[in-house]
């Protein structure tokens, strides 16, 4: 198949404008003696690193901020090697390939090696430059894939489709954005019959010729213009996971960008899941967790999964650790952790999915969207506010005089006071909106913190 040379940036750049075969410009797996810079030795950069060592490439391992003592025991015995400290040009110079790390912007990375917005990713001038995941797809021996991006709702939906395609008895590699990189499934010894990814943003930016058998976009929401440049490029680079499928594969689709998919003219046919109550008997709250569930389904009946095994599947599905996770009940109020609410488009969605009145504690670090445009879900929905973190000049300028707010500099004491409101038939619902790194390393820790301090109540 031909293909655009591509550029990080652009939208929609495999099929809009084909190239005859002759001009397309494919690099093929690294090999023996390509020399190939990794940057940055989190999980994915290691196990990419690996990988590349096995395929008897010349590896430059780099980080800025230096290397774990996790990551040194790892890579210690790798004919590979590490330099810690700024990236520099010389760095990148003579490079075949470049697998960068998903957690550093492709922009700035293309400013160190005097590359210019608009350089192709596979440029024959080279070097080639792909994702972890990337690379290890090009390794793969014709297993069935399902590949899903999206802004919220991801993570969940992966989990979904694994249990319902082992429910069918069929073997389930997943990983991607959720935790395992690609790469490690490649250098273990067990093939599995499908391969579930959950892949993001910056992931997807540099996939050049990656190709699901099924792939979905859950939605698109603001998020991430912290490292993207604006919108656009964030819609860009989601719509990348559907460059290179055929008319032998299924996209999923939500109706409201369906037309910008088929104005993109990719090839796939293109369905969208609508919630249906199906799936009625489940632990999942919410309406978007219903359709979560239908675009499971969707997507796996297409490898045989028979509904009554999804459905099973369903029935027997816990909520995910942060996701509008059931903590406890105490003196008739409930307690539900979703930390990894991080977007106000998330915040959203969590009021929705509440059938009790609302104490929200929410705050952290600002990524921006718009609090005024929940106005009146806030009204409908919250009795009180108690935030904590950075972004209380945000919040109380969105909300002042909707709902009674006290602002905090950390969560317990946030939490105390909302427990100082709450009355029986209430909710006390983590739903922060907002980053959690001014206070935690992560979501997860801001999560735990609350489960702990729930934990405490008498």
């Amino acid at each position: 198949m031909s293909h655009m040379p591509l550029s990080p940036f652009s939208p929609f750049p495999a099929h809009s404008a084909p190239q005859p075969a002759e001009q397309a410009v494919v690099h093929s797996l690294p090999g023996a003696g390509d020399r190939v810079v990794v940057v940055g030795s989190g999980r994915s950069g290691r196990a990419a690193a690996r990988l590349l060592c096995r395929l008897k490439c010349d590896v430059l391992l780099l980080d800025a901020n230096g290397i774990s003592s996790e990551a040194e025991a790892e890579l210690k015995d790798l004919p590979l090697r590490i330099e810690v400290g700024p990236h520099r040009p010389e760095q990148f110079a003579g490079a075949d390939f470049v697998v960068p790390s998903p957690g550093a912007p492709l922009e700035h990375l293309l400013e160190i090696m005097g590359k210019s917005r608009d350089f192709p990713l596979d440029s024959a001038e080279g070097p080639c430059i792909l994702a972890e995941t990337e690379l290890a797809w090009r390794c793969l021996d014709g297993e069935k894939i399902i590949a899903v991006t999206g802004t919220s709702g991801k993570t969940t939906t992966v989990h979904l489709m694994t249990a319902m395609l082992r429910e069918a008895g069929k073997s389930v590699f997943l990983g991607g954005n959720v935790g395992t990189p690609l790469s490690e499934y490649v250098l273990g010894q067990e093939k599995c019959d499908c391969l579930v990814l959950e892949l993001s943003s910056f992931q997807l930016q540099t996939c050049l010729t990656l190709h699901p058998d099924v792939a979905v976009l859950v939605n698109i929401t603001p998020n991430h213009l912290d490292y993207h440049k604006d919108m656009a490029e964030y819609v860009a680079a989601k719509m990348r996971l559907f460059a290179c499928m055929t008319e032998n594969d299924l996209a999923i689709v939500p109706e409201e960008w369906q037309k910008l998919y088929h104005e993109a003219g990719f090839a796939a046919p293109c369905i969208a899941a609508r919630p249906c109550g199906r799936f009625s008997k489940t632990h999942l709250l919410g309406e978007h967790n219903a359709l979560n569930c239908e675009t499971a389904w969707q997507a796996v009946q297409r490898l045989g999964v028979p509904e009554e095994a999804a459905a099973s599947a369903v029935e027997h599905f816990a909520p995910l650790p942060h996701r509008l996770e059931f903590v406890a009940e105490k003196h008739g109020v409930l307690y539900i952790n979703d930390s990894k609410c991080t977007t106000v488009s998330s915040l959203e969605t969590a009021l929705k999915a509440m059938d009790r009145p609302v104490l929200l504690l929410c705050g952290g670090r600002w990524k921006g969207g718009d609090l005024e445009a929940l106005i009146p879900l806030v009204r409908e929905k919250v009795r009180f506010v108690a935030g904590f973190g950075e972004s209380e000049q945000i919040f109380s300028g969105a909300w002042h005089d909707i709902v009674p707010m006290r602002w905090f500099e950390t969560m317990e004491p946030a939490f105390a006071w909302l427990n100082e409101k709450a009355e029986v038939g209430d909710a006390v619902l983590l739903s922060p909106a907002t980053a959690s790194f001014d206070l935690y390393k992560g979501m997860a820790y801001r999560g735990r913190h609350f489960k702990d301090l729930v934990e405490k109540l008498a």
